[in-house]
């Protein structure tokens, strides 16, 4: 999987690690048990602090995405855990996210639209 960082925008570099890493799991490009890089590794082939990756890894490890260990290091966990819902956080985005589209002027019926094309895109 190749993580791209995005310089100059609103979102910190180890959000954007973290989520282009949930998206490669959620895709399947990053499978059940398959071993991420090192710390050092991601850090140094993507060009960030290794801080940086530390900090994503942890966000990845707390929500339940990936598993570390201390002589295996980090992989994607083999189940995950189906709430079937959007955790608050998530939520408050989708939120942020409709506000803008509406102040936008974007219409109800366009954004589930957009939603349902987005969301075949990633089921694919």
């Amino acid at each position: 999987m190749i993580l791209r960082i995005e310089e100059g925008i609103d979102i910190p570099i180890y959000q954007q690690i973290r989520n282009q890493i949930v998206y490669g799991i959620s895709s399947g490009e990053l499978a059940a048990g398959e071993q991420l890089p090192t710390v050092r590794a991601l850090a140094a082939e993507i060009g960030v602090n290794v801080m940086t990756v530390s900090k994503a890894y942890q966000t990845l490890k707390a929500e339940g995405y990936i598993v570390t260990e201390r002589k295996r290091g980090a992989r994607v966990r083999e189940k995950m855990t189906e709430s079937k819902r959007l955790s608050l956080v998530n939520r408050r985005e989708l939120e942020r996210i409709i506000s803008e589209a509406r102040l936008s002027g974007m219409k109800r019926a366009d954004f589930i639209q957009v939603v349902d094309q987005i969301y075949a895109e990633v089921e694919s």
